[in-house]
């Protein structure tokens, strides 16, 4: 086991959290771009349900990403900075690390700037920006937890 392991609980916290906002994410776009209104007509219903659940499990991402942040982040830093045979072997972690915390901090942003400033004429150019971000970081997090599992 690795030094630097997430506890059980924070693993399936991250990934359970990481699961509802790519689900409801994907569900959201396919409603509103497949099925939902066009010009002419009201909102799919679900459209406002697969926002409270992506609004929700944003913030159970916002938990995890705080206790990443307090401990699996400084600890993994100082591992790779101080430990020789942990700045070689650990390099591709670190830079995936790096990028996932970025994309998180982009997604965040993205999010605030969504819910409460984005004027309509960018609202949809933001929103694919958004899910962009999403889906790499989904796309990102095994790679790190693979990375670590086979180093």
């Amino acid at each position: 086991m690795d030094m630097n392991s997430l506890k059980r609980w924070q693993y399936w916290f991250l990934y359970f959290a990481v699961a509802i906002l790519l689900a409801s994410g994907a569900v959201w776009l396919a409603v509103h771009y497949l099925w939902g209104a066009g010009a002419d007509l009201l909102p799919h219903p679900l459209e406002a349900w697969m926002m409270r659940l992506h609004g929700a499990a944003g913030f159970a991402g916002l938990f995890v990403a705080g206790i990443l942040g307090a401990a699996h982040i400084p600890q993994g830093w100082r591992m790779t900075t101080r430990i020789p045979h942990w700045r070689d072997s650990k390099a591709s972690q670190r830079r995936t690390g790096i990028a996932l915390s970025v994309l998180g901090g982009a997604g965040i942003l993205s999010a605030y700037w969504l819910y409460y400033f984005a004027p309509e004429t960018i609202r949809p150019a933001l929103g694919w920006v958004h899910a962009a971000v999403g889906l790499v970081m989904g796309l990102l997090l095994p790679l790190h937890g693979w990375r670590k599992a086979s180093s």
